[in-house]
């Protein structure tokens, strides 16, 4: 039964259906404990729990008003000093005796100067905050309902728990849900957890233990890849886990850059300096018998001419020019200090899946009748080739016709896509490489059955009719699996009978393919009597047709940025959800690992380290991986680098990188494939989500650094005088 929340902040939370209480239940005691239907909600019912629970979006970030920003922009500890140090002139001009007009000009060009300072600062932000709003505005945000025993499609918005709503793949998971129909389900995790696999779920029931790892809930923020189902929400907006993550991102505090901190310093020690001088000079010109107005005038000016009232808008203009050229290459910066503590950075702890990779499972190299052929092009848009295509058509056309998932042309707003498994649309992806149509495959072999893919048999298997042939039975799934059930093998264009010569050289490749951080499937074929045979004679007898290699690639301009991060001196940590072997491959991949036994750390040992530990973990010099870890894990590692010393930058995507995000000295997000509420903590936003731009704005960063130091010397050398 549902309940209101404690009262608290934020909407109520479904009484007894969190923790390890939704997952344990079976389909009628979760419309029960849910105080739901099969059928849905009915509307008036629907809108009480909408009054009650609040809608099912995350709060608004609690951001200043416009006036608040504006005054924000005064409040700097130098702008205060130059502010003083103005009203200390009207005041010298005021006591002067005559007035000197000079004076009156020095106190407004101050005055000036701080008014500047703060129309630059404001009018930048102002923008970029704007921009970053309509990125957020982009993102559709809707599903289908069971509501009065009908479908709807309703902004998610309206969702409440207890509501049944309808995924299919390509949908995006509008609340965190338990499933009650499931249908060879699988999602995609990676913007809450990191993981770049898709995930199998069920519609039954599963022993208690942390909700996010149930396979049988689905959480808003992921996507859903491949097959059907009906769930039953349990928890909308700030309650659900997505929400949870946005509330440890907004309660980590914002830190202050590296220039930030320098300023401060040194407006306080130029703010004593100036007075201690000053008093020192009254107090001798005084008793020297110096009137008292007159000496009181001069200490006045000394004191006003030894603040450097040119630093805040040279910083600001330099500040505004970097902000401008890294607009040019693709980065949305936030905050103009943003650009100073990016050329100020020491450490950089990078996302993998989406930030490092395309997020995009590509074919890189298919092996058939003893040979590997490469396959070009990354991505899902069908633009490449096949090395030798002819000896590999036969098992590129088996693996596209045992699929489930469609290619999507581009369009306005996006690019080409897949929906469905990943998986599938890279063999979707490499069989338009070879030449072949897969509407036309299918159209001359139509399917009339199929066997869908489960965790057990570890493989997919799909019958189609040939009026010249006969049926043909297709079936992929793990190397592994198929080799055991294959008796013979399709070897150079020749049906071979499979022997152990042959079984050691199909499990070489496999093993080399795997080497490689590569993902392996096999695909296989034989006739069958009928349209209806049984899975038995489906998935045995086989003729081995090849094998198919496939990752998540990496994006082709991140080699060259990690090299030019490494001559900087910029330390590299891939902090990832991912499994160790996935990160470690991609790491070679891209040149964060180079040596042979990296340190590789899982979130698990993490755990078991205490803040000495984690300290000298991270002060020794070799490569370092961190992977399967949370986002509290992100945070505790950003803190750990900023007790050292060092000025760290984090780079991601989804919603569990945000909190590192915001508590790092600089937070990068994604702005293409990135989460809103990862592009909320960050302060820099990578429009065209490369790493590479992160290199550049680096560069870009260092060159104001160090032409602000050179105007220092200046107007400081100027001052002395």
């Amino acid at each position: 039964m549902l309940t209101p929340g404690d009262g608290g902040a934020g909407p109520a939370v479904p009484v007894g259906t969190r923790g390890p209480t939704v997952q344990t239940l079976a389909t009628g005691e979760v419309f029960a404990a849910l105080d739901a239907s099969p059928r849905g909600l009915a509307s008036a019912d629907a809108a009480a729990r909408r009054d009650r629970f609040g809608p099912n979006e995350l709060p608004p970030a609690g951001r200043r008003g416009l006036w608040q920003d504006l005054v924000g922009q005064f409040t700097d500890l130098f702008a205060v000093v130059l502010l003083v140090a103005s009203a200390i002139t009207f005041l010298a001009y005021g006591l002067q005796k005559p007035q000197d007009v000079g004076t009156l000009q020095l106190a407004v060009a101050i005055l000036g100067v701080v008014v500047l300072n703060a129309a630059i600062g404001f009018a930048q932000e102002y923008s970029a905050e704007r921009t970053a709003e309509s990125l957020q505005a982009m993102v559709p945000h809707t599903c289908r309902v069971l509501r009065d025993g009908e479908r709807r499609e309703l902004p998610a918005r309206e969702l409440v728990p207890g509501d049944v709503v309808v995924l299919e793949a390509g949908d995006a998971v509008p609340a965190d849900c338990r499933l009650v129909e499931a249908h060879e389900v699988s999602v995609n995790n990676a913007a809450l957890t990191g993981e770049s696999d898709a995930v199998g779920r069920t519609g039954d029931p599963v022993a208690a233990g942390p909700v996010l790892q149930a396979r049988n809930c689905v959480f808003m923020g992921t996507d859903v890849v491949a097959g059907a189902a009906k769930a039953v929400v349990f928890a909308t907006g700030a309650a659900t886990e997505f929400g949870g993550i946005f509330r440890l991102a907004a309660a980590a505090p914002r830190q202050k850059t590296p220039l930030q901190r320098q300023v401060a310093s040194m407006a306080r020690r130029v703010a004593g300096t100036a007075l201690a001088i000053g008093a020192a000079l009254f107090a001798v010109r005084v008793p020297a018998g110096q009137s008292f107005v007159e000496t009181f005038v001069f200490a006045l000016g000394v004191m006003v001419a030894l603040v450097p009232e040119g630093l805040p808008a040279t910083l600001s203009v330099s500040l505004a020019i970097g902000v401008r050229r890294m607009a040019r290459r693709h980065a949305l910066v936030k905050q103009l200090l943003a650009v100073e503590a990016l050329g100020s950075t020491t450490v950089v702890c990078t996302d993998k899946t989406g930030t490092l990779t395309q997020a995009e499972m590509t074919v890189v190299q298919v092996w058939a009748g003893g040979a590997p052929h490469a396959v070009s092009g990354v991505g899902y848009a069908p633009e490449g080739d096949v090395a030798n295509p002819q000896p590999v058509r036969g098992l590129l056309r088996a693996a596209a016709l045992c699929c489930n998932a469609r290619l999507v042309p581009p369009s306005d707003r996006q690019g080409w896509r897949v929906l469905g498994d990943t998986t599938e649309g890279a063999l979707l992806v490499a069989a338009a490489k070879a030449g072949l149509d897969r509407v036309t495959e299918e159209a001359a072999a139509p399917r009339v059955a199929e066997y869908p893919f489960d965790s057990v048999r570890k493989l997919m298997s799909t019958v189609h009719g040939d009026t010249a042939d006969g049926y043909h039975a297709y079936v992929k799934g793990a190397p592994q699996e198929l080799l055991a059930r294959s008796t013979s093998i399709d070897w150079g264009g020749e049906r071979r009978p499979l022997t152990e010569e042959l079984r050691a050289a199909v499990t070489a490749a496999n093993d080399e393919l795997a080497s490689q951080g590569l993902r392996v499937l096999a695909a296989a074929w034989r006739p069958v009597s009928d349209s209806r045979p049984v899975q038995d004679e489906v998935e045995s007898e086989l003729t081995l047709l090849g094998l198919v290699g496939m990752l998540d690639p990496p994006r082709p301009e991140v080699s060259d940025a990690v090299a030019a991060c490494r001559r900087a001196r910029i330390r590299i940590i891939m902090v990832t959800g991912d499994h160790p072997l996935t990160a470690e491959a991609v790491a070679r991949r891209v040149g964060i690992v180079s040596r042979p036994a990296p340190t590789v750390v899982t979130g698990a040992r993490l755990d078991a380290l205490d803040d000495k530990d984690l300290d000298t973990l991270l002060a020794a010099p070799g490569e370092l991986l961190l992977c399967r870890v949370s986002p509290e894990h992100k945070m505790r590692v950003v803190t750990a680098l900023q007790r050292r010393g060092e000025v760290v930058a984090v780079t991601g995507d989804g919603a569990n990188d945000a909190p590192a995000l915001k508590h790092a000295d600089i937070g990068v997000a994604m702005g293409a494939s990135g989460t809103d509420v990862a592009r909320e903590a960050a302060v820099i936003v990578l429009l065209d989500d490369s790493f590479a731009s992160i290199a550049a704005a680096v560069k870009l960063g260092r060159s104001v650094y160090q032409n602000i130091r050179k105007f220092l010397v200046y107007v400081f050398s100027s001052n002395i005088g």
